[in-house]
C-alpha cells in the first residue's frame, strides 16, 4: 500500500481533540500483572465534529483490568503541530503516534465537544484480551509509538481494525472481504459534504487511485465503517462455536449533530450549471463590451482575475504535489487538463487588460483557448481504459468556463473585424484598448 499523507491538512482527519496526559507508569498489563479473564477490551467511536480535521470522526481501544480497577484509552492520532510537521506532511511524510490517557477523562472530553461516545465490548478469549493489552502497551513506548500515517491506508483507525484482526487470528480481514458499498472518494465526498467547497476542492486534487473498487475491509479506514464491522462480524471462539465479535454496545453519549450521509451529495448538475453560467457570463460581457465600453471591459478583467486564482491555484499546487512530494492520490492527476500553473496566467493578464491592455486581450484569447481544447482532450480521452479518473463533475464545472471565457475573447476579435470598416475610432471592445 502507498504510504503517502493525505493530501491537505484538512485531511489528517481521525486525530483526538483533547487529549488528557498519559500516565507515565507501565499499566498493570504491560507489567505482566494482569490476567487475561480479568481483562475487557472495548473499541470506541467518536462522531464527527466541528473542525476540519474532526470531520471523519475518531476512534480508540480501552483496556480495563476489572480486578484491578486500572483502566486506559489508547489513541493512535497524535501528532505534533509544528513547523516541522507542516514541512514533513508538505512532503506526504507526516508522522503520527500512539498515546494511552485516562478513558473517563476522554469520554468527558468528547461529551463537552457534543461528540457521540459509543463503546462496543470486544467478545475475546482470556489469552486473546491479554495479547491486544500487551500490545498496546509496547506500541505505547517511545521507541515504538510513531508510524507514518496515510489518511486511507494507515490511520488512527485502520490501526485499530488491524489489532482486532491480529488478536481474531485474521477472521474478522476474512469476512470482510466482500465489496465494499462505494469508493474511497465516495466516502470522502459524503463526509465532507459539511461544506461543499472544500469537499469540491479535495474532488479536484485527489487521483484515480480512490476510485478503484475496494473491499470493507479497506472502508474500515473509517471510525464509523469500523464499528458498523465489529457489529456485524462473528468469529470462532474459545469452544470453537461462532460467536458476536461484539460482545455488548452502548453508547456513553448521544450527540444531536446529524449523522454524515449515507450517500455522497450529487453537486453535478449544480457544478455544470455553475459552469454553464460563468461561462455564459464572460461571453455577455463579451457582447456588452462590444462598443467599447470601459465597464465590462473592467467586469470581463476581474472576472479573468479571480479565475485564474480559483482554478489556477489549486491546479498549480497539484501539479507540485505530483512532481515533488510523495503524495500518491495527486499523481497523474487528469483535472490537470482542465486547471494547472498555465490558468495562473490569467491573473496578471486580466489586470492588464482591465486596464486597456490590447496585447492582453490577444494573450487572453490564446490562453483560454488553450486552457479549452486542454479541457476538451481531457473529456476525449476518457473513452480510454486509462483515463478513469471519476472527474465528471469538475469537467462539467470547468470546461464550460473555459470555453465560455474563449468565446468573449474570440466573439470580440470578431466584432472589432466586423466593425473597423465602418467605424473609427472603433465602437467595438477591442478597439478602445490602449497598448500597453
Amino acid at each position: 500500500m502507498p504510504r503517502s499523507a493525505p493530501l491537505l491538512l484538512c485531511l489528517l482527519g481521525l486525530l483526538l481533540a483533547a487529549a488528557p496526559a498519559r500516565a507515565d507508569s507501565l499499566p498493570s498489563w504491560g507489567t505482566g500483572q494482569s490476567r487475561g479473564e480479568d481483562l475487557v477490551i472495548s473499541l470506541v467511536t467518536f462522531s464527527p465534529g466541528d473542525d476540519v480535521a474532526s470531520w471523519w470522526g475518531h476512534g480508540s481501544l480501552v483496556v480495563e483490568d476489572r480486578r484491578l480497577g486500572e483502566q486506559r484509552l489508547y489513541n493512535y492520532g497524535m501528532f505534533s503541530f509544528d513547523s516541522t510537521m507542516l514541512g514533513r506532511y508538505a512532503m506526504g511524510r507526516l508522522e503520527f503516534w500512539v498515546d494511552d490517557a485516562s478513558a473517563a477523562l476522554t469520554f468527558r472530553a468528547y461529551q463537552r465537544l457534543n461528540r457521540d461516545v459509543r463503546v462496543q465490548q470486544l467478545n475475546l478469549t482470556p489469552a486473546q484480551s491479554l495479547e491486544v493489552a500487551r500490545l498496546l502497551a509496547e506500541n505505547v513506548l517511545p521507541q515504538n509509538r510513531e508510524y507514518l500515517y496515510h489518511h486511507y491506508n494507515d490511520n488512527c483507525v485502520t490501526r485499530l481494525r488491524d489489532m482486532v484482526d491480529r488478536a481474531v487470528g485474521g477472521q474478522f480481514r476474512q469476512a470482510a472481504s466482500a465489496p465494499g458499498r462505494m469508493t474511497l472518494r465516495e466516502h470522502t465526498r459524503r463526509y465532507t459534504a459539511v461544506s461543499p467547497p472544500m469537499s469540491v476542492l479535495l474532488d479536484f486534487l485527489m487521483n484515480d487511485e480512490i476510485d478503484r473498487p475496494i473491499t470493507r475491509w479497506e472502508e474500515a479506514f473509517l471510525p464509523d465503517e469500523l464499528e458498523r464491522q465489529v457489529g456485524e462480524v462473528q468469529v470462532v471462539g474459545a469452544d470453537g462455536q461462532k460467536v458476536p465479535l461484539a460482545a455488548k454496545s452502548w453508547t456513553y453519549f448521544k450527540s444531536d449533530r446529524p449523522a454524515p450521509p449515507a450517500e455522497p451529495p450529487n453537486y453535478g448538475p449544480w457544478m455544470l450549471a455553475l459552469g454553464l453560467g460563468v461561462g455564459a457570463s464572460a461571453m455577455g460581457l463579451g457582447y456588452w463590451g462590444r462598443k467599447g465600453g470601459r465597464l465590462p471591459r473592467v467586469l470581463l478583467g476581474l472576472a479573468n482575475v479571480v479565475l485564474g486564482l480559483v482554478l489556477g491555484i489549486p491546479g498549480t499546487v497539484l501539479l507540485v504535489m505530483w512532481t515533488v512530494t510523495d503524495h500518491t492520490v495527486t499523481f497523474g492527476n487528469e483535472n490537470l487538463f482542465l486547471a494547472n500553473p498555465m490558468t495562473l496566467l490569467a491573473v496578471p493578464l486580466g489586470v492588464m487588460f482591465a486596464w486597456g491592455s490590447a496585447k492582453a486581450r490577444e494573450y487572453l484569447r490564446v490562453l483560454w483557448l488553450m486552457l479549452a481544447v486542454s479541457g476538451g482532450l481531457g473529456l476525449v480521452l476518457k473513452v480510454l481504459p486509462l483515463f478513469n479518473q471519476d472527474n465528471w463533475r469538475l469537467i462539467a464545472f470547468i470546461l464550460p468556463i473555459s470555453v465560455g471565457f474563449a468565446g468573449a475573447f474570440y466573439l470580440d476579435r470578431l466584432l472589432a473585424r466586423a466593425s473597423a470598416s465602418g467605424r473609427a475610432p472603433g465602437e467595438p471592445l477591442s478597439s478602445s484598448l490602449k497598448a500597453p
